[in-house]
């Protein structure tokens, strides 16, 4: 296993909320590494189950969580999302979707879900803890 303390997020490819969310989790969590698992509009695709996705979201989150030890997911949605371009609201659906899907995984962690705004600020959404 190595070294230091690792989270782990499951986020869009666009480059805005990258720095956010990583500083976000390692601020909250007091995590020193953030291992960052990213698709165009991950939630809607989790939410939708579809295949290819889930496939390989749910083959990284493993190994984050085998040889990094990550406790804690996130998975994140966000403003002007061009992967899921749908209203926050069902954003918020996608990502309630998205953590019930993770926690079937039945990985030892923690399924937290954020939501990035039009500021680029992170807004955490869901936790089950």
């Amino acid at each position: 296993m190595a070294a230091g303390l690792f989270v782990t997020v499951v986020n869009c490819m666009d480059g805005r909320v990258q720095e956010p969310v990583s500083a976000w989790m390692r601020r909250q969590f007091n995590a020193d590494y953030v291992d960052t698992i990213t698709e165009p509009g991950p939630d809607g695709g989790l939410a939708s189950n579809d295949p290819s996705m889930v496939v390989a979201i749910r083959r990284r989150v493993k190994a984050s969580v085998k040889a990094h030890g990550s406790r804690v997911v996130a998975i994140v949605a966000h403003h002007d999302c061009a992967g899921s371009p749908v209203s926050r609201e069902q954003h918020l659906e996608q990502l309630r979707q998205s953590a019930d899907l993770v926690r079937s995984w039945q990985l030892p962690v923690r399924v937290v879900t954020l939501w990035v705004n039009e500021n680029w600020q992170v807004e955490p959404i869901g936790d089950t803890d």
